[in-house]
C-alpha cells in the first residue's frame, strides 16, 4: 500500500511541474517577476517574463546568466526601454 501512495504521489507531482514556474525578482526595480516553465533561458534567446507588480507579460533578451550564492542572476535586455536589467531568480 505505501509503495502504491508514494508511485501516486510521484504521477501527481510530475504532473504537476509542467506548470511550475522560476520565481525572482528585478533587482533595479524591486518588482516580482515569473519566467514560465517553457522559456528556455539562455544567452541570446528571447523570453517571456511575467511583473507581478504590473501585471503583464514582456519579451526581453537574456544577456547572461550568472549563479550567486542561492540565486542566479540573469541580465536581461529590456526593448521597450532600451536598458539592461539584472533578475535575481531563486535557484
Amino acid at each position: 500500500m505505501k509503495k502504491a501512495m508514494v508511485a501516486l504521489l510521484m504521477a501527481m507531482a510530475m504532473m504537476a511541474a509542467p506548470g511550475w514556474a522560476w520565481d525572482g525578482f528585478d533587482a533595479d526595480t524591486g518588482d516580482a517577476v515569473e519566467i514560465d516553465k517553457g522559456n528556455t533561458v539562455r544567452p541570446g534567446r528571447d523570453i517571456e517574463i511575467y511583473n507581478w507588480n504590473t501585471g503583464e507579460y514582456q519579451d526581453v533578451t537574456v544577456d547572461s546568466i550568472q549563479r550567486r550564492g542561492n540565486s542566479v542572476e540573469v541580465e536581461i535586455y529590456d526593448y521597450d526601454t532600451g536598458e539592461y536589467r539584472s533578475l535575481e531568480m531563486q535557484d
